[in-house]
């Protein structure tokens, strides 16, 4: 058996640097790069080079997809990908600004295309968890399918984490319809905006504290300020911090840390070794260009 069973997306990041704030009407010269990117092949990724034994489950474009899945693949990742022939592979444009944070626009492409055929229940049967991201609940074109996956992962007695993923798509789609979707799941994996949206509570330590008593554990990211834990003991709890060093772009930022602390709980550690596994992959991901 398999550990972790990722339902996300796979993207195309196309990161720009400028040099100086971007003005209207004109051009500004600015270091572009292309890298592998998308919430699903970024946490799929990092929990394979930790040694986690991963399946990434998801839609690319046609054109793209040998490719890709090559690339997942030596990383180490076991891949059940379907290429959609009439899209393009998701691309998402994040501009960096010179703290390393980024706004970003998304095409999520192919992304839209999954389905229930995609995730049958003996794929989800072959895994001990299934990870999946909130995009793919946002959307009513794959909601269906992340529903029926988190429904037959818990029916199945197999854990279930949960990213948020993004505080806008969150608000458009509605706090109460998404606590509703997860409701059973093991592991939420806010960040802080999030974790006040869902609570309702402007404190993030009281936001935490109050979702943890429907979900068992509640792991929130709070960029430079670190991360905390919370559980149904009642207990917060906050790791040693971890220097960030040199910050070139907070891509993926997030999915690393999901990476690092579903691969210790995994692994039976404890909440405050968890929490310092998230961040020192994260602060990996935020020394370089690119989330993976």
């Amino acid at each position: 058996m398999l550990d972790v069973l990722v339902i996300g997306d796979v993207n195309f990041d196309v990161l720009v640097r400028p040099e100086r704030p971007i003005e209207h009407g004109t051009d500004v010269c600015a270091e572009i790069r292309q890298r592998p990117g998308g919430t699903g092949a970024n946490v799929a990724v990092g929990l394979a080079r930790l040694g986690v034994a991963t399946t990434l489950a998801g839609c690319v474009g046609g054109a793209d997809c040998a490719a890709i899945t090559d690339l997942i693949r030596a990383a180490g990742v076991h891949v059940a990908l379907r290429p959609v022939n009439d899209a393009r592979t998701g691309v998402i444009v994040a501009i960096i600004s010179p703290d390393g944070e980024r706004s970003m626009a998304s095409d999520r492409g192919a992304n839209l295309a999954l389905d229930e055929a995609d995730l049958p229940e003996e794929l989800i049967a072959a895994h001990r968890h299934l990870h999946v991201s909130g995009y793919t609940l946002f959307d009513p074109r794959t909601r269906s399918a992340a529903l029926i996956a988190i429904g037959r992962a818990i029916a199945l007695d197999k854990t279930v984490s949960v990213d948020p993923a993004s505080l806008a798509p969150l608000r458009s789609y509605g706090v109460a319809q998404f606590l509703s979707d997860i409701e059973g799941i093991d592991v939420l994996l806010p960040n802080s905006d999030e974790a006040v949206a869902l609570s309702g509570l402007a404190d993030v330590e009281r936001a935490a504290s109050a979702l943890a008593v429907d979900f068992p554990v509640v792991a929130v990211t709070r960029g430079a300020a670190g991360a905390l834990w919370a559980d149904q003991s009642g207990a917060l709890r906050r790791p040693t911090m971890v220097g960030l060093g040199s910050v070139v772009d907070t891509t993926g930022a997030g999915d690393a840390f999901t990476s690092g602390l579903l691969a210790g709980w995994l692994a039976g550690q404890p909440p405050n070794s968890c929490l310092d596994a998230g961040q020192r992959a994260a602060a990996k991901v935020v020394a370089r260009w690119g989330a993976q």
